[in-house]
Formats: structure tokens, sequence, C-alpha cells
């Protein structure tokens, strides 16, 4: 196996023809949550084509970590009314711990001056440690509840299995501590 760490990867934007590549990435990289999330969230593919393109279509922009002329992993950025959402973070599982994710955060969050809140499931905890290693905090229960229904389409029960996370930028905008 490469060690991607040690090879030159590119972050950039994707365009069109990366769509097959970034469907193949997000349903190889959910397999992680295949019996992690509850069970009446999960479906096969996790995202199918029609899906991602419909998420496009909804304004989130893709990037990918691109070495030796493939993706490895993928990101996309979304901003709703006054915030920027981290959405579908997605690295192959033969490149997982390799720097990929960190390349995409560290790059895409350069982009943005806007507050920036992540979701993901409560259940999928190195998720949730990636991005507090990348300076997020989860937000409280109610608050958390109240972003996810002001910024993200997501049904109830989705909702109910979710977190959020927050940047200092949000959380100063917000007028609280962070921890």
């Amino acid at each position: 196996m490469t060690d991607f760490a040690e090879i030159d990867a590119a972050v950039r934007r994707c365009g069109e023809a990366d769509v097959p590549a970034i469907v193949e990435i997000i349903n190889d990289a959910a397999e992680a949550y295949r019996g992690v999330i509850p069970a009446d969230r999960w479906h096969d593919p996790y995202m199918p084509e029609a899906e991602l393109r419909h998420e496009i279509e909804d304004g989130v922009v893709f990037w990918g970590c691109e070495a030796e002329g493939r993706l490895l992993g993928v990101m996309g950025l979304q901003n709703v009314k006054d915030v920027t959402l981290v959405r579908h973070a997605y690295v192959r599982t033969r490149a997982r711990r390799q720097g990929i994710g960190g390349r995409l955060m560290k790059a895409l969050y350069a982009t943005t001056e806007r507050p920036t809140l992540i979701g993901t499931w409560a259940a999928a905890t190195w998720a949730i440690d990636f991005y507090r290693r990348h300076g997020f905090k989860p937000v409280d229960r109610e608050t958390k509840d109240r972003l996810l229904k002001t910024y993200w389409s997501i049904p109830a029960r989705q909702v109910d299995t979710s977190v959020v996370l927050a940047d200092e930028r949000w959380w100063r905008k917000a007028g609280r501590s962070n921890g």
C-alpha cells in the first residue's frame, strides 16, 4: 500500500468528470457506518449518484485530494444562509490515516471566513474526534436541534441521531464560550 502521507497529494475543486469517483469514495468510506449508525438510517448504496447530484444542485461544492492521478478523499462545502457547512467528508478506506482528511479540512477551511458548522452521526465517534482535532467543538443538544433544522434538510430521525460541531468563528458570533 502506498503511504499517501509521503507522496505529493493536491487538493483541487472537483468537477462533473469526478462524480463517479466521488460516489465511489463516499460509498466505500461509508461502510464504516454499517452497524454503527441506526439501522433505519443505513441504506445500500449509502449515497446513490442521483442523491449526490441533488446535493451538488443544492450548492454543495466538492473538493478532492488527489495523488498519482486518483482521488483519495472528498469533502464538500455548502454556504447556507450565514454559515458554511462542511458536507460529505470521506476518505477511501485504503487511504485512511494518511493525512488526506486533514489536508482537505485545512485547505477548505481556508477558503471561507464564514462561521462553519459540521453535522455528523452521534455514533461516528471517529469523525467527531477528527473534527475536534481540527478545532471544532460540539454544541449542546438544544442548539444542535435548532442548527440542524435551520441549516440542513434532513429527516427528524437523523436530527435525533446526529451532532453538530462549530468552529471558533461560530462560537464568537453566537457570543458563547466554546467549551
